[in-house]
């Protein structure tokens, strides 16, 4: 079954069952994290924009975007374009190399409502942090904390009776996501559990 999972202030990009798209921390998210920015690019106001959406295309498309993580401002997007696994943003009033400093590290995010639309099945990370986790067998494992992303797949942090274990988001591992009743049942292999 697919997922689609997006990690607060991290990405909206498939993974054997997700699309990230972040989120800001807040008990009701409301905005979605879709990049952020690395540094300027030339001296025309261009930044390098690290992706956290699996549709990079959304840039060339955008009007504008909140820039910021706690206090975010809305800018009009003047340009965008796709340039080696990233993309390179022209954002409104940032027309050099010293204004496109400024924004150096800044979070690029986009009202939730304007989140790539999901398909049956998938949701995004933080829909599951917080649900318990119980294994096929009926044991309780605890409650899933966080999702750390890797190269390969996500990890997921879960704290309870054994301390902290961390379970790899595989298809072997992880078996049902059961938002209705809060609990992500999963299949224990060889060498999960801490000694």
């Amino acid at each position: 079954m697919p997922y689609n999972l997006c990690k607060p202030l991290s990405q909206e990009q498939p993974h054997p069952h997700f699309d990230q798209g972040s989120v800001a921390k807040a008990a009701e998210p409301s905005f979605l994290t879709i990049g952020q920015v690395s540094k300027p690019h030339g001296v025309h106001g261009e930044v390098r924009v690290i992706l956290h959406t699996d549709v990079p295309e959304r840039f060339t498309w955008l009007k504008e975007v909140y820039v910021g993580q706690n206090s975010s401002r809305l800018v009009a997007v003047e340009g965008a374009r796709l340039h080696q696994n990233m993309v390179l943003l022209k954002l409104a009033g940032y027309d050099d190399r010293e204004a496109a400093e400024t924004l150096r590290g800044a979070w690029l995010q986009v009202p939730e409502a304007e989140a790539i639309p999901l398909a049956e099945g998938e949701y995004f990370l933080y829909q599951i942090e917080g649900l318990t986790v119980v294994t096929d067998t009926g044991e309780l494992l605890g409650t899933l904390l966080e999702v750390i992303e890797t190269g390969a797949n996500n990890v997921f942090r879960v704290v309870g009776p054994r301390g902290e274990v961390l379970l790899p988001d595989t298809r072997e591992v992880i078996l049902d996501i059961d938002f209705d009743n809060g609990r992500v049942t999963v299949h224990l292999l060889p060498g999960l559990l801490p000694e």
